[in-house]
């Protein structure tokens, strides 16, 4: 099979966040992403766990985005126009895919 070059963002950020990034990459004409729930992790501030919180806007999301690598810049200056104020990480990753078309 053919596989093709691709680049994968994983964006981390605080879920009352999400909305505002989803839109900026949509934006950054991204169409296609992944949201995952945070269940916990440990940083600067120690460890967390979304475990006892009370309300739907705490915790943490991460935002996972396949795109060809001649867009990758366009959607790193999208996101990082949002995580820049606010608790978050970005990280990117070479990848291969199968349809690059979709991509």
């Amino acid at each position: 099979m053919q596989m093709h070059q691709a680049k994968r963002v994983e964006i981390t950020i605080e879920k009352i966040m999400q909305s505002r990034l989803t839109r900026a990459l949509q934006d950054a004409d991204v169409t296609g992403y992944t949201i995952l729930p945070v269940l916990g992790g440990s940083g600067r501030s120690g460890e967390w766990s979304r475990s006892g919180q009370i309300s739907r806007g705490t915790g943490m999301v991460q935002v996972v985005c396949i795109v060809r690598p001649e867009r990758l810049e366009a959607l790193l200056e999208a996101a990082f126009a949002v995580v820049e104020k606010h608790i978050g990480v970005v990280s990117v990753t070479d990848c291969q895919v199968l349809r690059a078309e979709r991509f």
